[in-house]
Order: C-alpha cells, then sequence, then structure tokens
C-alpha cells in the first residue's frame, strides 16, 4: 500500500496537517506493522505524528491495529475487578513504590495484569524489579490468563505479546525521540481488564488518554502525570488526576501528604534502585514513599471497583 496520501495530510506541520479518521490511522499503522512496511515511509509518518500530535481518534485507530497482532486478543479476559498497569517508563530517580502497590493490591485479592518492556536503557523496568518478588512472566495472553487466575498477578512484556509493536519501540535510538508507539502499548490492556491505571509523562496526555479510553470502551481507567512517566502518583503537589467510567470523565485531585518532594537527580543505578525495591517490599519506607503507596493503594481500589476515596475531590 501506497502511504503517500496519507502523508501528505499529516506531514504538513502542526498547522498545516490533519487528523485522520480512527478507521485510517488502523489501515495505516497496520500497514507499518507488516514485514513489508516502507522504512522510509515509517519513519516519516512516526515523525510526522511526533511533531503534529496525535488525535484520540488517531489513538484509538492505531491501538486497534496493534491489538490485531496479539494472538487471542478478545479470547482471554481478566476476571472481573482486574487492573491493568502498563508499565513502559522505567526509574531511574527512586525505587518504583508502584510496584509494592502492585503486589499488596495482589494480596488484597485485587487481580493485576503489568506488562511493559523488560530492558530499559539506564532504569530498572518493573521486569527486572517484580521478577525478584517472584512475579511469573507470560508469553502469550492465554498462558497470561492462567497465571493471574493461579497468582492474582502477571507480567507480559510486549516483545512477547506484540512483536511489530515492540520494533517500533526499539526504534527510539534511531529517530532521536519517542513515537505513538509507547502511547499504543500502554493502552493495550491485552487481558481486557476492566480497569486501568495509566501514568503519563507529558501534561496533554491525561486528557488524551481518557478520551481514548472512552473511545475503547474501557470500563474505567484513572489516568494521571505519573512518576517519571510511570503509572506512580506522587505524594506531593500531583499534577492532572482523570477519572474514566465508560463514557463520563472527572477530574480529581486530593490533598498533599506535606511530606518531601520527589527526588529530581538519579537516584542510583539499576542495580541500587531494586535493592531498594527489596526494601520497600520489606516495609522499609520514608514518609514519602509511605504516603505514595497509601495514595497508590487507593488508586487501585478504584480502579478495580470504581469507588473513589473518600478524600479525593471531584473539580467542579
Amino acid at each position: 500500500m501506497d502511504l503517500s496520501v496519507f502523508l501528505r495530510r499529516v506531514a504538513r506541520g502542526r498547522n498545516g496537517s490533519e487528523h485522520l479518521q480512527r478507521h485510517e490511522a488502523a489501515m495505516v499503522l497496520a500497514e507499518l506493522l507488516s514485514p513489508g512496511a516502507d522504512q522510509l515511509q515509517l519513519g516519516a509518518f512516526l515523525i510526522a505524528e511526533r511533531m503534529k500530535g496525535e488525535s484520540s481518534e488517531e489513538l484509538a485507530g492505531f491501538v486497534d491495529a496493534a491489538r490485531r497482532h496479539i494472538k487471542g486478543f478478545g479470547e482471554s479476559r481478566a476476571p472481573q475487578g482486574a487492573v491493568d498497569m502498563p508499565c513502559y517508563a522505567g526509574k531511574r530517580r527512586a525505587a518504583p513504590v508502584h510496584l509494592v502497590a502492585a503486589l499488596q493490591a495482589r494480596d488484597a485479592g485485587i487481580p493485576v495484569v503489568l506488562h511493559g518492556l523488560e530492558h530499559i536503557a539506564g532504569r530498572l523496568s518493573a521486569w527486572q524489579a517484580v521478577q525478584t518478588a517472584g512475579v511469573c512472566r507470560a508469553g502469550t495472553l492465554d498462558e497470561g490468563l492462567r497465571v493471574l487466575l493461579s497468582d492474582g498477578i502477571v507480567y507480559m512484556d510486549l516483545a512477547d505479546i506484540c512483536p511489530p509493536l515492540f520494533a517500533l519501540t526499539a526504534l527510539r535510538p534511531r529517530l532521536g525521540v519517542r513515537t505513538f508507539s509507547h502511547t499504543v502499548a500502554r493502552l493495550l490492556n491485552p487481558l481486557q481488564c476492566e480497569g486501568q491505571l495509566n501514568g503519563v509523562f507529558h501534561t496533554p496526555y491525561v486528557a488524551l488518554t481518557a478520551q481514548v479510553n472512552v473511545l475503547l470502551e474501557q470500563t474505567r481507567s484513572l489516568v494521571f502525570m505519573g512518576a517519571e512517566g510511570d503509572p506512580e502518583l506522587y505524594a506531593d503537589r500531583q499534577k492532572l488526576l482523570a477519572a474514566q467510567q465508560c463514557n463520563e470523565k472527572a477530574s480529581l485531585s486530593f490533598s498533599d501528604a506535606h511530606c518531601a518532594l520527589y527526588p529530581r537527580e538519579v537516584g542510583g543505578s539499576p542495580e541500587e534502585l531494586l535493592q531498594h525495591f527489596t526494601a520497600l517490599r520489606n516495609d522499609r519506607m520514608d514518609v514519602r514513599e509511605k504516603a505514595t503507596l497509601k495514595r497508590m493503594a487507593e488508586a487501585f481500589v478504584f480502579a478495580s471497583s470504581g469507588k473513589l476515596p473518600h478524600d479525593w475531590i471531584q473539580d467542579e
């Protein structure tokens, strides 16, 4: 398929370009994910979308296309109350409290599906952390569901469940910037969990991600500016927090914990952060980490059941 007609529409700069419709976006990405894709057009499209900015319709179409490359998508579904937690950023400034929260949510009876990238340069990935806590990795959705039902938590890697999309994420070093592939990966929800916790790094993506979840008919999600782009709330000065339930969206806020702010500098090597993660699992936490864990526990309850904590405020 010649994609030049679509490139002419999306590659005219922020003011001159136009967004694709959902079915067009799905068609374009389906072609770009195919083995015979034109590599020049692939790179041009990814950069053009980066410069233009993706619309919610486009992102929904991209997710549609990526899901078609996941074997068994729609056949293996997580049990009621399960929470999808995409982890594609990794940590370098502090240990991952959100992963401790995921383990505790599992212990509290909330099924948790983690997915992400095994290796993230210079960062501690979710898999590198949770495998030390005994979490099993599944290579297919069918296996993932079996592990989830038996263990209450499972990790699936993008390289295993959607290799073509993983290949796009791996282009970052060559392109110099991240592309929409990371956003699409976050929205895959491979086992179709009722709830989702989705952390983003850039401010506009909070409202955008919530709207995409509406288009994807996601039952419920909590989308927020996450620590380093991962699904970890800030105990203090949380920026932008959106709740989505079916077609309804609302902005939320909660009071600050009045503790130390999230670190600004690199907190150590991935190996050192892994040691800190082990300490967190053993309840060796400072005030900020304890406050963060409390908020994350509340977030899991909302994502699983739709019940908002009493001190979370719906903004006008």
